[in-house]
């Protein structure tokens, strides 16, 4: 019989759920977005994971979480820090990863781990650091653009422009001044992917890498800040699917370990 367990990543923004069978196929991912009840919202992204797969509550062994939030986080038995997860993740999803690079909502990571998922060195981004996908939204507003046009516009830039802030409400006024001075968008929020991945970069190096680099959570999605890490980096980035699920994953798979899953 099937051993059915779970991953919820209690996220910043967004809670996700994975359901992992055996410890190796998965079954359902389900996403809601945080709010003020973190815990509702939970239960709400479990429950769809649940309907996804066919599954009651009951039928799952064992249930992990991570995520800054994940005290809270409901039906959990235990809990693994969000580095931990995400080299567990990482490593199911891309075998020869021994760099990954996180980069969510209010947070950038960056670690080293061994080809067990385990977690040699790492480091993270202060607070209110223009390193996180909150600093892309605040900037997106800024420019009066869409979160997702923000990208698309950075790729049509082929020019360079300073941006020294690193607190979001400062660089908001940054950009009004550069938008002031008659710099384009498309100039501008390539300004905004520099200033967000040369803070991501300098972690990766204060940590040391080593091919092979994977990149994981939502700002990944982004394929002009994919681009300018290539670029900063000047090696091959990969970026994994589903990538704002990779946390969870790793949380299942702990899981599967903790109910006996060989």
């Amino acid at each position: 019989m099937a051993v059915i367990t779970a991953g919820i990543d209690m996220g910043a923004k967004t809670i996700k759920v994975v359901l992992l069978e055996d410890g190796q196929k998965v079954r359902a991912r389900a996403m809601e977005l945080g709010g003020t009840d973190t815990r509702a919202a939970g239960e709400r992204a479990f429950n769809a994971a649940l309907f996804q797969a066919g599954l009651r509550m009951a039928e799952v062994a064992h249930v992990t979480a991570t995520g800054a939030g994940r005290a809270s986080a409901p039906f959990a038995k235990d809990s693994v820090t969000e580095v931990g997860a995400g080299a567990r993740g990482a490593i199911f999803l891309h075998p020869a990863a021994r760099t990954v690079i996180d980069v969510g909502a209010e947070e950038g990571k960056t670690l080293r781990c061994d080809g067990r998922g385990k977690v040699i060195d790492f480091a993270v981004n202060e607070k209110c650091a223009a390193g996180a996908g909150s600093f892309m939204e605040s900037m997106a507003r800024a420019l009066e653009v869409k979160l997702e046009e923000l990208g698309p516009l950075a790729l049509k830039s082929g020019n360079t422009i300073p941006m020294n802030a690193q607190c979001a409400v400062f660089a908001e006024s940054e950009v009004v001044t550069l938008v002031h001075q008659k710099h384009t968008k498309e100039d501008i929020a390539k300004a905004v992917h520099d200033a967000i991945a040369d803070r991501i970069t300098s972690m990766v190096r204060k940590v040391g890498f080593e091919n092979d680099v994977v990149l994981i959570g939502g700002v990944s999605k982004n394929p002009a800040f994919v681009e300018t890490m290539r670029r900063n980096l000047q090696t091959a980035v990969n970026v994994l699917p589903d990538p704002e699920y990779v946390g969870a994953l790793g949380a299942a798979i702990v899981a599967a370990e903790n109910a006996g899953v060989k």
